[in-house]
């Protein structure tokens, strides 16, 4: 069940992303691929479902087959996380910062290509566009209205793969936000 809904959540945090403002290489939807099957939806519906808590089409179905409330999922695409610029943009360019990004990049990346090459590229870009809207702080929305492309597509399969091995990544987050983070806020700091 834990598996379930943090797959729907981390669905519905994708979906979310995509809000409000239309930027000139934004996200307009999110399209959700199983093998052969996929399905799309409009930021405009999750940008109401995130301002209104009232979800509604295929947002209020994927709330119901994963059986969660809805005003607790727009809390966590509305979710807000501090994110220094700078250091976020030295973890991202780390060693495994690389490797997690490689990782998220099998799951979430621009429709027609999951080449690394350009979908690493648009996740950092994503990420520090996010950040630097939102004054140092990033929510799934900002990330998915600074995501250069206009359809971002998740590939479900992979996305399941990766958290079936989530165990074995907190151990390398738990690592790497301890006392390496620790190192780039320091010389952040200094720079």
């Amino acid at each position: 069940m834990k598996k379930k809904h943090l797959i729907f959540s981390l669905i519905l945090s994708c979906i979310s992303l995509c809000s409000s403002n239309n930027y000139a290489k934004s996200a307009e939807k999110i399209t959700f691929h199983y093998g052969i099957m996929s399905r799309s939806i409009s930021i405009n519906k999750i940008e109401e479902f995130s301002k209104t808590n009232k979800a509604s089409g295929t947002i209020k179905n994927l709330i119901e087959l994963a059986n969660e409330n809805e005003e607790k999922i727009a809390k966590f695409i509305n979710q807000e996380y501090e994110m220094p610029i700078v250091v976020t943009s030295k973890l991202m360019n780390s060693k495994i910062g690389n490797v997690i990004i490689k990782r998220i990049s099998k799951f979430i990346y621009p429709i027609k290509t999951n080449d690394p090459k350009i979908s690493i590229p648009a996740i950092r870009s994503g990420v520090i566009q996010g950040i630097y809207l939102g004054n140092g702080k990033i929510n799934l929305i900002r990330f998915l209205k600074s995501y250069p492309n206009q359809t971002i597509a998740i590939d479900l399969a992979s996305l399941n793969e990766v958290i079936n091995k989530a165990e074995s990544m907190n151990d390398l987050i738990d690592f790497f936000t301890n006392e390496p983070f620790e190192k780039l806020k320091t010389s952040s700091k200094n720079s």
